[in-house]
């Protein structure tokens, strides 16, 4: 595979088993996360945090790209490798999130349209030089009784395609992620009305920049009530709506689709996954992962900071990848949650040994 062959990468993140990590997380966010656990936030903690979650044994055997950080994707690793040198070392392709967040839109209170296209084209080309082979934005759509408004969904599909078109432009697969919000009261219905909705706003405003579909991967939420809906959706109904809505309005030329966590626990999000793979009919698409907390959490929280933390963090986020990885080819059982990690490593390194 050539380096640009972008059609190719893009099938590569889907390949059959694989997902992404979405380890992206700004400085800020990530800081959060880190202070609820009392570990101190500086570049060389971060640094040591992601070294620890991309060099996992075995973990490569899931995971086929990586979203990075900018902060990320300069650094070195403990042993002075780069670290987008230590992901493709594996077979592993590094990406990087390009947006600047999510910023209110004006004339439209309580809404945000996400900014970061001043300036993408350079951004882009460096990034590619230091080694990202493909790239990732993510749009914020919050549902009430009567949101999103028209506006909130045209500037953010626009800004969606024209990002895409300028990572096509220089050899870089975009990753567009479309987020309705899980954040709420609102029912499955809703939910999957909204993101139809946006869904077909994204996918006009693909046509109309140009966006080759074959080259492009697709980030978007499941169909789910909201957090705060006096009714929660079963399992079932959850990948029978989300199935449901891709079909009518995801066209077949897309070759993957990579759901966010968008929230959901670990193991509800691998369930779902799961479930949505079980149903039949047709999927003209791969249907996988791009988790960022549901692959992340039980390895920091295993990690702690600490040294001795870095073979349970490796093992926590393993147990992860290989449980989603089961779940992207409807294999997944809650079994494989019950083995023993160290046990499942152990496995690992016995056949690579033979």
């Amino acid at each position: 595979m050539s380096n640009d062959d972008v059609p190719g990468v893009a099938a590569g993140l889907v390949a059959d088993g694989k997902g992404i990590l979405a380890a992206d997380e700004t400085v800020g966010t990530l800081t959060k996360r880190f202070d609820a656990l009392g570990i101190g936030s500086t570049e060389q903690s971060r640094r040591a945090y992601r070294e620890m979650l991309f060099t996992a044994p075995g973990a490569a055997e899931f995971i086929s790209g990586v979203i990075l950080h900018d902060e990320t994707i300069r650094q070195k690793s403990s042993r002075g490798t780069p670290l987008v040198q230590t992901l493709s070392s594996q077979g592993i392709s590094p990406g990087i999130k390009v947006d600047t967040g999510a910023k209110p839109l004006a004339g439209a209170p309580g809404e945000t349209v996400t900014e970061g296209l001043d300036g993408l084209r350079d951004r882009l080309a460096e990034y590619r030089d230091i080694g990202a082979r493909f790239a990732k934005w993510r749009a914020v759509i919050r549902i009430t009784e009567v949101l999103p408004s028209p506006v909130c969904v045209s500037a953010n599909a626009h800004a969606l395609a024209r990002y895409a078109a300028l990572c096509q432009e220089g050899h870089l697969v975009p990753i567009v992620e479309p987020e309705v919000l899980m954040d709420g009261v609102h029912t499955l219905e809703r939910c999957e009305q909204v993101t139809g909705m946006v869904l077909h706003a994204v996918f006009r405003a693909l046509f109309e920049q140009g966006v080759s579909l074959d080259s492009m991967l697709l980030k978007p939420n499941m169909v789910i009530a909201g957090n705060e809906c006096p009714r929660p959706a079963s399992v079932q109904e959850v990948a029978t709506a989300t199935l449901r809505c891709l079909r009518r309005h995801v066209p077949a030329a897309v070759p993957g689709i990579v759901f966010l966590s968008g929230g959901q626990s670990d193991r509800v999000a691998t369930a779902h996954l799961n479930a949505i793979n079980l149903l039949p009919g047709p999927k003209p698409w791969k249907i996988s992962f791009s988790y960022g907390r549901a692959l992340q959490d039980p390895a920091l929280e295993a990690w702690h900071g600490r040294d001795e933390g870095l073979n349970p963090g490796q093992e926590a986020i393993y147990l992860r990848a290989r449980c989603n990885g089961a779940a992207s080819l409807g294999k997944y059982t809650e079994e494989m949650e019950l083995d023993s990690v160290a046990g499942s490593l152990a496995q690992h390194r016995e056949g690579h040994d033979d």
